[in-house]
């Protein structure tokens, strides 16, 4: 399932834990064309990447994504071996950084989770100083909090932040 032999070098690598919200997998593979990003998904996924609410969301893009599936957990993190990696998470107990403070490099690898559930408290624990988070200010006007970001959304803003400061 996992991409080539040898990998061209990408100038970050997005990668979905577990998607859930086919729009969303579209909506980022888009981001990740637009970046120059290498996607990366790690199966389980709740649909098939062939699917046409993801096709559609991806637009006429697909062609030109650079796309690497992992079977599951124990495959992703042998490709990840020693690659930096950077937890995206709207959790803010433990060490996380700002979006916008971290420090990028090329090649990093940012990870997103799944829309529901998030990423595994284990991987959590494992890097526990690789955490970034964006900052949602609060109600506007006495409104309620958002309890977080759409994942494509997010995956916008850190590609963006990434490729600018790196």
């Amino acid at each position: 399932m996992s991409g080539p032999t040898h990998e061209p070098p990408a100038r970050f690598h997005a990668v979905q834990y577990h998607p859930a919200i086919p729009q969303n997998t579209g909506n980022i593979a888009r981001t990740c064309v637009a970046f120059g990003a290498r996607l990366h998904l790690i199966h389980p996924m709740k649909f098939a990447i062939d699917e046409h609410k993801v096709q559609r969301a991806g637009l006429d893009y697909w062609p030109l994504l650079d796309l690497t599936q992992h079977a599951d957990d124990d495959a992703f993190l042998a490709w990840l071996g020693g690659r930096r990696p950077w937890l995206v998470s709207k959790h803010l107990d433990g060490v996380s950084h700002r979006f916008d403070e971290a420090a990028y490099t090329r090649g990093d690898v940012l990870i997103f989770g799944n829309e529901n559930s998030g990423l595994p408290a284990t991987w959590h624990d494992r890097w526990p100083d690789r955490r970034v988070h964006v900052p949602m200010p609060g109600p506007l006007h006495g409104r309620g909090n958002v309890r977080s970001l759409n994942v494509a959304n997010t995956v916008a803003i850190l590609l963006a932040q990434a490729t600018l400061s790196a």
